[in-house]
């Protein structure tokens, strides 16, 4: 048991590609160096960002393309089909719950020979997870009993997706941006041109903005398209396009977090001190994710949340449904 604790896995850095014959897919990731970085005690969670290894996260969010290839394996009337809305298949997936996004990510271990992340006891997509327990002994962790210990791939941690985000990346100015795009200062919205961009609304979408809330649904850009200024460390969109389910745990285990921002957000939700809370069974028009790949043994969990942070829950929440249904 301690020695697959210690056990690391190998880097996903580069291009992976998962799928069979006609339904294969690449996603592209990025490594998060510098471990043991000083945690970031100006943003939300206080203190947040801080990681102890070095792991990698997904350049860009999860496609529709990539869940449709998903969908492909197992037929449509199978109960683990995930729905999302139909943008075009560069577009990011969205609508896809929480549960859904495990169930995908449990997918990309085993399909790849490796260990599901998350515990499912039931067969439904939409059904939540169950903890791990001491009983599973070699997915165990005491610290965070959310995800297995052993999974190559998982939905980013608060700490693996705020560091992401926002660290600068070491060195003698080590230390957080406010943004997701190198500034301190709100990112511009017009897409392309000089630095600190993102999609956001702000009176005005990075494109013209439509009459009707329909079609403003379809302000996202491409995956892949680097839109918008990128991370230190060079992920997209962590600010703006959408928001993003992280693997974080609230609410006596019943809400996940949701980081980001989105196409239909203002500046306020982009910065380090915005995450929401969400239920998971939760499908939004401005909700996506990301994959993280830890290289080293899962970071400790995150046990309860500020009271701050379940303010922003019930905002988000009315927010989201209130333009999204």
């Amino acid at each position: 048991m301690a020695t697959v604790a210690s056990m690391a896995a190998p880097s996903q850095a580069g291009t992976i590609t998962f799928g069979s014959g006609g339904n294969t897919f690449n996603m592209e990731f990025v490594t998060i160096g510098n471990p043991n970085n000083t945690a970031d005690t100006t943003g939300t969670p206080n203190p947040a960002g801080r990681v102890t290894y070095t792991y990698d996260i997904g350049k860009f969010e999860v496609s529709e393309d990539m869940i449709t290839k998903y969908n492909a394996n197992f037929g449509t009337a199978n109960s683990l089909v995930i729905t999302k809305d139909t943008r075009g298949t560069a577009k990011p997936a969205t609508r896809v719950n929480w549960n859904e996004a495990a169930r995908f990510v449990n997918w990309l271990n085993t399909s790849t020979g490796g260990f599901a992340a998350y515990k499912f006891t039931t067969s439904g997509v939409n059904d939540n997870i169950a903890l791990w327990t001491a009983a599973d002994t070699l997915d165990y962790d005491a610290t965070n009993p959310y995800r297995s210990k052993r999974a190559t791939y998982v939905l980013p941690s608060s700490n693996e997706w705020y560091k992401a985000a926002y660290y600068k990346g070491g060195g003698t100015n080590a230390g957080y941006w406010t943004y997701a795009t190198l500034s301190d200062t709100a990112p511009g919205n017009t897409i392309g041109g000089a630095a600190n961009k993102a999609n956001y609304y702000a009176g005005k979408y990075a494109v013209t903005q439509s009459a009707s809330f329909s079609a403003d649904q379809n302000y996202l850009t491409d995956v892949g398209a680097f839109s918008g200024s990128g991370s230190a460390y060079g992920t997209f969109d962590q600010n703006g396009n959408v928001s993003e389910w992280i693997d974080l745990i609230g609410g006596g285990g019943t809400l996940r977090g949701v980081r980001g921002g989105d196409w239909d957000d203002t500046a306020d939700a982009l910065d380090s001190s915005s995450l929401f809370l969400n239920d998971p069974t939760d499908e939004l028009p401005g909700l996506g994710f990301r994959l993280a790949s830890p290289v080293a043994v899962p970071e400790p969990g995150t046990g309860c949340l500020l009271a701050m942070a379940g303010i922003a829950w019930g905002w988000r929440r009315w927010r989201l449904f209130a333009r999204g249904t």
